[in-house]
This record gives structure tokens, C-alpha cells and sequence, in this order.
């Protein structure tokens, strides 16, 4: 085993929180700071850097691609991209960008995030260096802002354009394309790696960023953590911390990194054959994720491919009052994703389209832990979706199709329409439209919460409200495990906002 320099902060995950806190911490030039990242570089990867290209770095040979275990209520057959690049899964997802609502930071105050209030968080949003502004005019497909146009008549919100100007903490609903994470020209995504990470790293000599480093253990010395183990290329090399343990690898891969590392819950530690070092229950659970059904229609004429990533638009819509917060979130791409309808024996003809609504404030939990005490054994999935008990999420997906419809009916959208393809006109009431979403659904990528922030009285608090691990001395979070709820929108710039205060609470100790 080889031993490593000791740095000031070993930062573990070169992903979309990692690359940022990399880039923020080692501005300080009388500190060491070490990224170790699982997989290779992103800086010559042009799929990585094309914000078109995002499917084509799903189920390839950056992707972990995880699965669940049998869904009693849910798709069972959902693949989880978590990506192993720097870069991480914003380097594979469409950059829709939302600064973080003040009814989202105002729940997670109430579920224990003292500090954590819009005043406090939503100015994060402003130091962000990434380039975001909503899709471009050369970027807009035509048949897409028909869908614009009947969803504000058909569901009576708001043609949006600006969706980040604060105005969505009054009322959080409209209709429109999105502000997105890219730069038109070129068609180069926002991605920390490109915008924080790339020109740190070509200009700081106190930061290092160690590749193809697959951590597989913190080391915990006396109640504090003082390293991590590492593979790197075949030989295990351990790194060294001074003042902080940072796991940032997303929240499929952090609650399995503590758990390997003996930080979990005592029961699930002892069947997997790892020794407790610290009995935390909440490591691994409260699971969340954006479930996202789908409603196909047959197209008399097959648009334009133009596009910024393909899912440029959608709405949002409030259910019921107040309004400061979707209960849906809709998307409308331009190609569609029908995989799982096909799989579950429709049969679509060669031009369609579809809405993709989600449910954006989901009630349901699952978690993820380990079986074994081997790293190269995968993660135990459960997302358990629709099974909170007052069936609010279940109730959301089936109103989300409904309002899918609507906007089908209405013109200029409707004109491009020949038919609905699926779930069908035979699909009407609540039950038969619930049957076939739960069967058919999609996730939108967006797990978070295994490792959420909580008060001192939570027992299944992970963190506290400045991320430390409790338990355990010199040990952080940073990702998006650490939500007590997940937001309502696309969450990719909550975590860099998430980062950006990480960043500074780290400084501060």
C-alpha cells in the first residue's frame, strides 16, 4: 500500500458539488486541497461538453447504470445513470436551471435545516459563474412552442420566460422554455467541471486532481476522520486529511461510501459484514426522487430536430393553494422517451410526441445500503415509489396526465395531433390511469436525501445544519444526499447552491 501527501481537504466525488468545492476552497492559496475522482477527465470528452449530447453519455461506459429492487408500486424496471467522470451527472443531464424556491428552503427550515432560510441561500444563486439564461431564439423548435402556448391557455398560468427573477416565490406556476445551463454558441453546457473546476486546476498549484482514484473506505482515528483508502490504478493508496473528509459522490454513491466505511445504520453494517464504527440510522434513507409519467400522441407531421438539449420547455402547475410551490412539474420534449411505454406493450407509430409530467414534491421513501462488504459489490435500491400513505403522490401523477391532455387539446398544439397513442382513450378513470403511470414511469434523475441534514433531535438526521457527519470529527457532505426534501425543479443548481455554502461553512471552521 502506498501513502499519498497529506492535503488540507480530500474532497471525494469530481462531480457537480465536487468540482465546485474544489474550485472554491483551494482559492485559498495557504491550503492544500486534493478532488479525487472515480473515473477519467471530461475536458476532451465532447459528449460531456455538448449539452445535445447528454443521452449519449447514459448507459455507456461512463455510467454505474444502477437498478432497483423489485418496486411494489412503482417501475421496476428503472435505470439510475449515476456517472463516473468529472464532471459527474452534470456532464449527462439537460441543465434545466432553477434558482431554488423560497417555499423549498423555507420546508427544509422546518425539517431541521436551521440556517438554511431563502435569505441566506437564494443569494448563492447569484455568484454562480456557470452561464445561464433560457434557451436560446435559434434553439427554439417550433412544434415545442406550440406546446407553450396551449399549456398557457389550457391550464391557465403564465407564459414564462425569465423563471429566475424571483417571481416564482409568489406564484409558482407558468409555461414556457426554460432558463438553461449552456452557452448557444457552441452548445457547451454549464457544468461545474467546465466553469469552476478546469481553470482552477490550470492555474493553482495547491489544488490536485487525482484520476481513476476509486475511494473505498474513510479512516476513522479516534472518533475523527483522517483519510481515505483509495485504488488508484490497481494499487490501494491511502490519502491523508488534515482538516476535512469531504464526500461528494451523490446520493446512490456517499450513503454507500459511509456505509462501507462502518457509518450506517447497525443493523444493515452487521449484515453486510463491515464493523460499526459509528451507528447512524439515517445513513441511506429517505430516499426521493422525481417520478415522471408519459403521455403519447401519434404527430400529423414530425417537427424540426431544433433544440438546445431536446427537453427545452414545460410548465408548472400549483394544485392547490398557496401557489408558491409546483405540486407538478411537466416537460415537453422534442424527442420523446417511450421506452418503458413499448415495454409495457404499446404499440407507437414512428412520428410522435409526448408530455412528461412529474411529481415535484414527492411524499414517498425509499433508501439504498449495502449487502456486502466488498466495493465492487453494487448498491441495494428501494425507491419505494407511491407508497406514502396518503397516496398524494399517486393522486399527483394521475393529475398530471390529466392536465397533459388538456394541453392536447388545445390549440396551436392541437393542430400537430392526430391521436393519443398512450396510456389511450380507453385509460379514463383515476385507477386505470394510475395503473399504467406507476407501470410505465420514469425517473428524472433526481435522487437525493440519504444523507439529509436534520435537527439534534433527529434521529435520522445524518448531517447537521453546517453538513458535518454527526459522530464523527472532520467529515462533510456535500451533495445532494444532504436535502431533508427534495425541491420541486430540476435540481442541479440547487446543489451548486448547496456547494457555493458549503464552501463557505467549510472556511469558516
Amino acid at each position: 500500500m502506498a501513502d499519498a501527501t497529506a492535503f488540507d481537504y480530500l474532497i471525494v466525488g469530481g462531480g457537480t458539488s465536487g468540482s465546485l468545492l474544489a474550485a472554491r476552497l483551494s482559492e485559498d492559496a495557504d491550503v492544500t486541497v486534493a478532488l479525487l475522482e472515480w473515473g477519467p477527465d471530461d475536458e476532451h470528452e465532447p459528449r460531456a461538453r455538448e449539452l445535445r449530447r447528454w443521452a449519449e453519455m447514459l448507459e455507456g461506459e461512463y455510467d454505474l447504470d444502477y437498478r432497483s429492487v423489485p418496486q411494489e408500486r412503482g417501475n421496476s424496471a428503472i435505470r439510475q445513470a449515476r456517472l463516473r467522470i468529472l464532471g459527474g451527472c452534470s456532464d449527462g443531464n439537460t441543465m434545466i436551471s432553477w434558482r431554488t424556491l423560497a417555499a423549498d428552503l423555507d420546508e427544509w427550515v422546518e425539517r431541521g435545516a436551521a440556517g438554511w432560510e431563502p435569505a441566506v441561500v437564494q443569494p448563492y444563486y447569484d455568484r454562480l459563474p456557470t452561464p445561464i439564461q433560457p434557451v436560446a431564439t435559434a434553439d427554439r423548435n417550433p412544434m415545442v412552442a406550440d406546446m407553450v402556448a396551449a399549456a398557457a391557455t389550457a391550464l391557465d398560468v403564465p407564459v414564462q420566460d425569465a423563471w429566475n427573477d424571483g417571481r416564482l416565490d409568489e406564484r409558482a406556476e407558468g409555461a414556457g422554455f426554460f432558463e438553461v445551463g449552456y452557452t448557444p454558441q457552441g452548445n457547451v453546457r454549464s457544468s461545474t467541471s467546465i466553469h469552476y473546476l478546469h481553470p482552477a486546476r490550470a492555474t493553482r498549484a495547491n489544488l490536485s486532481v487525482v484520476l481513476g482514484a476509486r475511494v473505498e473506505r474513510v479512516e476513522v482515528v479516534d472518533g475523527r476522520a483522517t483519510g481515505v483508502l483509495a485504488r488508484v490504478v490497481g494499487e490501494q493508496v491511502r490519502f491523508a486529511a488534515r482538516r476535512e473528509v469531504i464526500l461528494c459522490c451523490g446520493a446512490i454513491d456517499t450513503p454507500r461510501l459511509l456505509q462501507l466505511s462502518g457509518i450506517g445504520p447497525r443493523a444493515v453494517l452487521e449484515d453486510a459484514g463491515v464493523p460499526v464504527v459509528v451507528d447512524l440510522p439515517g445513513v441511506g434513507e429517505n430516499l426521493m426522487d422525481h417520478a415522471e409519467g408519459l403521455v403519447v400522441w401519434e404527430l400529423r407531421t414530425s417537427p424540426p430536430a431544433t433544440c438546445a438539449s431536446g427537453w427545452d420547455a414545460g410548465a408548472l402547475v400549483s394544485l392547490a393553494e398557496p401557489h408558491d410551490r409546483p405540486d407538478v412539474l411537466m416537460h415537453f420534449p422534442v424527442e420523446p422517451w417511450a421506452v418503458h411505454a413499448e415495454a409495457y406493450g404499446a404499440r407507437l407509430p414512428e412520428r410522435i410526441v409526448s408530455i412528461a409530467p412529474n411529481v415535484a414534491r414527492p411524499a414517498s421513501r425509499g433508501r439504498v445500503w449495502i449487502t456486502s462488504a466488498d466495493p465492487e459489490a453494487a448498491p441495494s435500491i428501494d425507491y419505494r415509489y407511491f407508497t406514502d400513505l396518503e397516496g398524494r403522490d399517486e393522486a399527483v401523477l394521475v393529475a398530471g396526465v390529466r392536465l397533459a391532455r388538456r394541453i392536447a387539446e388545445a390549440e396551436p398544439f392541437a393542430s400537430w395531433l392526430v391521436r393519443e397513442v398512450f396510456p389511450g382513450p380507453d385509460i379514463q378513470t383515476d385507477e386505470q390511469i394510475s395503473k399504467v403511470a406507476r407501470a410505465t414511469h420514469q425517473t428524472v434523475y433526481h435522487v437525493s436525501g440519504t444523507c439529509r441534514i436534520g435537527a439534534d433531535d433527529d434521529q435520522l438526521a445524518v448531517l447537521t445544519p453546517e453538513l458535518a457527519v454527526r459522530g464523527v470529527d472532520g467529515l462533510s457532505v456535500v451533495d445532494a444526499s444532504v436535502f431533508p426534501q427534495l425541491v420541486a425543479t430540476n435540481p442541479v443548481v440547487t446543489i451548486m447552491m448547496v456547494a457555493e455554502r458549503a464552501a463557505d461553512l467549510i472556511r469558516s471552521r
